[in-house]
């Protein structure tokens, strides 16, 4: 799979990722990054304790990395995720849903990345 077919896979912005990194081999570098990042574990733990606060920053972290790296599904999810949680001390059910759109898109975007 080339880098450019993983981004289509994953629903991300090639050229614009290409265009800030300017090498296929920068965007694997990075992008290998991802699987290793203790971020999404820590928000799975966050949500499974309760503790709103923890996931809202780590979701917010999972969407500054999507943005920074134009995984545009990733970004999206995790950004709606970081506005439902942004100031709560509970963690509803809309975050809860909203958590099970970005794991699925985290997974399938890890997969990809694995097989570059």
């Amino acid at each position: 799979m080339t880098v450019r077919e993983c981004y289509a896979a994953i629903g991300g912005n090639y050229e614009e990722a290409f265009n800030r990194l300017r090498s296929d081999d920068r965007l694997i570098k990075f992008l290998n990054k991802l699987p290793d990042d203790p971020t999404f574990g820590m928000l799975e733990g966050a949500l499974d304790t309760g503790d709103a606060e923890l996931a809202f920053r780590a979701a917010h972290t999972l969407k500054g990395v999507g943005l920074n790296l134009s995984l545009t599904d990733l970004y999206e999810s995790a950004s709606a995720l970081t506005e439902s949680l942004r100031g709560k001390t509970v963690i509803d059910a809309a975050a809860t849903a909203l958590f099970a759109t970005l794991k699925a898109r985290y997974d399938l975007t890890i997969q990809c990345i694995k097989t570059l």
